[in-house]
């Protein structure tokens, strides 16, 4: 039986056999993409690449595992296939092979004993698009698995066409989008005869078929959510989540037997009073889901990917005390079973593959404790007033009450709600969220901290500014003033640094100054591609946590050896750092411990000088 790491490598190397290039997963927190909090899919780091711009590293044909978190399905975790966070096993043409080869070596990849996982073919079965308004029904990929059934001798239905809903996939209202065809495995070992598009319909709803493996046929572009043409070259985007897979390789019916997450899951029951397998599940996916968001740099807070994080550190710390002995004495006193015992599991199943987990070990174990610590006695207090009103249904209001008095995330509370049988005004609490200026805004207004929220001008000069602010605070406050985050907006710059302790009015001065006397020395900006350790060898700067490729994309502001700053970054960037006007700090405050955060706006000269 193969294990997880074996399906990665061979995955791997399936692909670097077929000339595709082997690239780095990207970091959880996405770099210059507005759409998101973290990279929700394996394409998510590509979008420009797939959009036609030329990959630093020159290749067509790519091939990774990303690192993903999705959050939308959270009321699903527990069940046999849903996870939070998910590795996603991608090979990419960027305008060269289409649906024939991608189809083959899809097929190949999941049935060849020799190469690939060597899955029983009789016990898969394929969607297709049946076409709509945006483009027409997909008779080519239905063609090409035809005859691969009927070459391999396979009887019975098992093509089916789909709607868009399943069968059509977009990032969203912007980018590259068009039909794919999806590939499904019987994990009862049953179905093998085929069935009609009904039994399959209703196979897929018991979960006894599924998703391993989708090939997105990227020839269409949408704008402001219309399909507006179709893209100069045709990409493939192939997606295939190692946890499902894992799951049908290894015999299980569900992703928490795999080896990715049994160790975790049987160490919870080790420790537990009474066996909650649903209860378990959570707890396995949420803290997994933690220990990777804290090792790429998010730490608990109240906003942004921060306020994901909390929320899902005290989901499964509510659910571990539930099952798990412990006291608490609301004056200070607490005595419990800490719930970072389960951080070893997860980091000695995760450490080869990413070797960053046990390198931040101690760090990720900081920030768990700190915050179990924060919210037990919370959590305590919290239950004391919600035995107080849990005689009737919960109102917006008083789940507002606990969310932001008692550090409740909704989540709990509609899980204490269900144990009694009450129900929860969720719609309430939104209206009560949305009131409340601060969560408002970052949460609703600025979902994203990662980077620019378009390519406008403005943004494009906020945008290098950021790279003159980073070196400048580098030079005044000392090299470990490193950039934790950054979001962008065409009105002003908000830039994340490491720094314990709140700016001198004279170090925002000597910042502002030192900026604005680059921006005065009109410096050119240049980018190059370089191997990353040649970029590394001229002292480029990295995003915290982020993995980089074998080639590299690298910003110099200021020539030869008197340049100011040198980074690793997608761009885009001005020519000149004389395009950007006068530079003004306009708040420095706490983002979290050990983070500061800056708030900048450019002005035009005359009013930058007046």
């Amino acid at each position: 039986m193969l294990t997880s790491s074996e399906i990665r490598s061979r995955f791997l190397a399936f692909f670097e056999k077929r000339w595709h290039k082997i690239i780095p997963s990207a970091s959880l927190v996405p770099e210059n993409d507005p759409s998101v909090l973290f990279n929700t899919a394996g394409m998510q780091p590509l979008v420009p690449y797939l959009l036609g711009e030329a990959h630093p590293s020159g290749a067509k044909r790519l091939a990774d595992s990303q690192k993903c978190v999705r959050t939308n399905d959270i009321d699903e975790i527990g069940d046999n296939t849903h996870a939070t966070f998910f590795e996603m096993l991608g090979n990419w043409s960027l305008g060269d092979y289409f649906k024939e080869e991608a189809i083959h070596w899809s097929y190949e990849f999941l049935t060849s004993k020799e190469e690939g996982l060597g899955l029983d073919p009789t016990r898969l079965y394929v969607t297709v698009f049946e076409g709509d308004e945006n483009a027409p029904r997909d008779e080519e990929s239905h063609g090409i698995w035809k005859k691969i059934f009927d070459d391999a001798g396979i009887s019975g239905e098992r093509i089916y066409f789909m709607g868009a809903k399943s069968n059509w996939w977009s990032p969203g209202d912007n980018g590259p989008c068009g039909p794919d065809t999806e590939m499904f495995y019987d994990v009862t070992g049953k179905l093998t005869s085929g069935m009609t598009k009904e039994e399959y319909l209703a196979a897929d709803d018991r979960q006894d078929v599924v998703e391993i493996w989708n090939d997105v046929f990227m020839e269409y572009e949408k704008k402001d959510g219309k399909v507006i043409g179709k893209l100069s070259k045709k990409n493939v985007d192939t997606g295939s989540g190692l946890e499902r897979v894992t799951m049908v390789v290894q015999g299980v019916n569900n992703i928490f037997e795999t080896d990715l997450l049994a160790p975790v899951m049987e160490k919870i029951k080790d420790l537990s009073q009474k066996d909650d397998i649903r209860a378990r599940r959570i707890i396995s996916d949420h803290m997994r889901t933690a220990v990777f968001m804290i090792a790429d740099g998010v730490v608990p807070t109240k906003s942004d990917r921060g306020y994901v994080l909390r929320k899902l550190l005290r989901r499964a710390i509510y659910h571990f005390g539930n099952i798990v002995p412990h006291e608490v004495d609301i004056e200070g006193g607490i005595s419990f079973t800490s719930i970072v015992f389960l951080t070893e599991k997860i980091i000695a199943t995760y450490k080869e593959t990413y070797p960053e987990l046990l390198e931040k070990k101690l760090y990720i174990q900081k920030e768990i404790r700190d915050e179990e610590t924060r919210f037990i006695v919370t959590l305590q207090r919290g239950k004391n007033e919600f035995e107080k009103i849990a005689h009737e249904n919960i109102s917006g209001h008083k789940a507002f009450v606990l969310f932001s008095s008692y550090g409740f995330p909704l989540e709990v509370t509609r899980e204490m709600a269900k144990e009694r049988g009450i129900e929860v005004d969720e719609r309430g609490f939104e209206e009560e969220m949305k009131a409340h200026q601060e969560i408002s805004r970052a949460g609703s207004e600025q979902k994203f901290k990662g980077g620019l929220a378009d390519h406008s001008e403005m943004s494009v000069k906020y945008h290098t500014a950021t790279h003159l602010l980073h070196q400048a605070l580098r030079t005044v406050l000392g090299e470990g003033a490193l950039q934790k985050g950054s979001n962008i907006t065409p009105e002003r710059l908000r830039f994340d640094f490491a720094h314990d302790t709140k700016m001198s009015d004279d170090e925002k001065k000597k910042v502002e100054d030192l900026v604005n006397e680059k921006i005065t020395e009109a410096l050119p900006v240049s980018y190059e591609d370089i191997p990353f350790e040649e970029a590394q060898k001229r002292g480029a700067i990295g995003l915290f946590g982020e993995k980089y490729s074998d080639v590299v994309r690298v910003y110099q502001i200021g020539e030869g050896g008197d340049k100011f700053s040198l980074e690793f970054c997608g761009g885009p960037h001005v020519k000149n750092t004389s395009e950007l006007g006068h530079f003004k700090i306009v708040k420095e405050e706490a983002c979290s411990a050990g983070i500061r955060r800056i708030k900048a706006v450019l002005v035009p000269q005359e009013a930058g000088l007046e």
